[in-house]
């Protein structure tokens, strides 16, 4: 994908380095500026500063009324929580025509954080539980297909991965959607199938029973049951084993074409990433290289090859 087309993403504003935080600092992530940044356009949102609370401004936290969750002031107790709710609605209302692809929220805070933001009694005290942030928890029930994520996550090889593959899948979801075409899905679905079969065969071969009767539903049911299907089955983690298996399926379009000695380095390389001792990038290249070098039209054309820009080196980690 080219530089100079990048993808929507929303994110924390403080994660830019905007000082927007109740100390009147900032919380730059370097990852997400410098390395994301180069393939995603930011669309920066500070709930807390949006809403009126001011820098440098009180800290607040969300507390368990009974049934309800308020976002109060540390020490004064001001109830933030009308206005929080208010922002929340309308701030998701206008990122509605954004077509946001993504979303990285704010570790832990009572406004951006994603999960495990931790949530106390009237009395001051730890309530013993967690919850989301007010403007986190609109945000995803009101885009539930929007992949979302915490900075503090994306530190995890795998997690990060994950994340970024389902950014660039969903984006190519939208496209596909925007001018839409029964041969344009079936072309989608067949160009994605290892990429899916590597998080979840039992979405694939159900995506796949969709597509062989869409005619039996309207565009409308069609996208929406598609996309459901689609994003559900790349919020799980492509494992070791079900890259293991993508990548025999791929040698078996390849077995006419190698000689002895390329299938011993081929299937050495599959063993040693599957024994973890090297990273899932050394058997893709080495697959990626026979494709091109015999032209293997239909892996030539698979997503799962090439599902982000090879410059984030998602795959070179053990």
């Amino acid at each position: 994908m080219s530089e100079t087309v990048k993808i929507k993403v929303g994110v924390s504003s403080c994660l830019l380095g905007v000082k927007v935080r109740w100390n009147g600092d900032h919380k730059q992530d370097r990852y997400i500026t410098d390395i994301l940044g180069r393939f995603f356009e930011w669309v920066p949102v500070c709930p807390e500063f949006e809403t009126g609370m001011g820098v440098p401004r009180e800290t607040v936290r969300l507390v368990k009324d009974g049934a309800e969750t308020l976002m109060l002031g540390t020490k004064s107790r001001k109830d933030w929580t009308v206005p929080m709710r208010k922002f929340a609605r309308q701030k998701t209302a206008e990122l509605a025509p954004e077509a946001l692809c993504g979303f990285i929220f704010k570790k832990g805070s009572p406004s951006c954080g994603m999960e495990r933001v931790a949530l106390y009694n009237p009395a001051g005290m730890p309530a013993g539980t967690s919850t989301r942030g007010l403007f986190a928890a609109a945000f995803m029930d009101k885009f539930p297909l929007v992949p979302v994520e915490e900075e503090g996550r994306l530190n995890d090889d795998k997690i990060r991965e994950n994340f970024i593959v389902r950014v660039f899948s969903f984006y190519r979801l939208r496209q596909l959607f925007a001018v839409f075409s029964r041969g344009a899905l079936v072309s989608f679905h067949t160009a994605h199938k290892y990429l899916l079969m590597a998080h979840s065969v039992k979405h694939y071969t159900g995506l796949g029973r969709l597509v062989a009767k869409s005619n039996m539903y309207s565009p409308a049911e069609l996208k929406e049951r598609y996309s459901e299907g689609f994003m559900e089955a790349l919020a799980n983690e492509a494992s070791a084993r079900k890259n293991v298996n993508v990548l025999q399926h791929m040698m078996g379009y390849l077995k006419k074409q190698l000689d002895a000695e390329e299938k011993k380095n081929m299937l050495e390389a599959i063993e040693d990433y599957h024994k973890e001792l090297v990273p899932l990038i050394v058997p893709l290249t080495l697959v990626s290289h026979f494709v091109k070098k015999f032209r293997i039209e239909y892996l030539l054309n698979q997503v799962y090859l090439n599902p982000h820009p090879k410059e984030l080196m998602l795959r070179n980690h053990v």
